[in-house]
């Protein structure tokens, strides 16, 4: 399979720079985090692979660092700004098109801070500003269905909050989402998905212990911040 992605290597950048998003340089990372998106909505996968494309077309079109735009580094931010903003407003043409340079503008911001010694600080919420910046000129917009789908409870909510709170970091809150971004990270760092692993089920318990409303525990919205920070300093 590496020949097929030596021939084929914006096509392995992609992969790599949507793996990157749990700082995993692993195109089957991506792959699996991609597979797991796409079941959540059709919209955010495609907006995931056009943003990432953008992020890294602009790299390399501004010459920023081979080896970093190989590594995916310069597709991440772009691919959270992406599926944020096809999760947050309709899929109408203005929000495509406000993907493509949100995507474009995140590859920018990224080589920008790259350099900076607060990088690895930085990483827990330059998507989140990224997004605001793109997010900030279009709230009037209308908002995405997928912000007011509702939530079946299932018997098997206590059971899973831990791997839904991978899925939230990636904005999916499908189950079978956050399975596969559980075993996309595992493939690639067994360390680091255990670590996410136990961080969720953490941030689930001090949530409850807070009295967060259940619900959203179940969700993981209390749980991929914990993912995020685990895997981060782990590395």
């Amino acid at each position: 399979m590496d020949e097929f992605f030596k021939k084929l290597p914006f096509l392995d950048h992609i992969l790599k720079g949507i793996g990157q998003i749990m700082l995993q340089e692993n195109r089957w990372t991506g792959l699996l985090f991609l597979i797991g998106i796409f079941m959540g909505s059709w919209q955010c996968g495609v907006a995931v692979l056009i943003s990432t494309a953008a992020g890294t077309f602009t790299a390399m079109k501004l010459k920023y660092n081979q080896a970093e735009i190989s590594a995916g580094l310069y597709g991440f931010s772009a691919a959270l700004v992406g599926v944020a903003l096809a999760f947050l407003f309709d899929a109408t043409a203005l929000i495509w098109i406000l993907i493509i340079l949100g995507g474009a503008l995140a590859a920018v911001i990224q080589h920008f801070l790259s350099g900076r010694k607060f990088r690895y600080l930085l990483f827990l919420y330059r998507n989140h500003m990224d997004t605001g910046i793109c997010t900030a000129s279009f709230y009037p917009y209308s908002a995405s269905a997928m912000l007011s789908a509702e939530v079946v409870p299932t018997q098997y909510d206590d059971f899973l909050t831990c791997t839904n709170g991978f899925g939230e970091v990636i904005f999916q809150g499908g189950v079978l989402s956050g399975i596969i971004f559980f075993l996309a990270v595992f493939i690639s760092s067994p360390v680091a998905a255990l670590y996410g692993l136990a961080a969720s089920i953490l941030g689930a318990g001090l949530s409850q212990w807070n009295g967060e409303p259940v619900k959203e525990i179940h969700m993981g919205l209390f749980g991929f911040n914990a993912v995020l920070s685990a895997i981060v300093f782990l590395e």
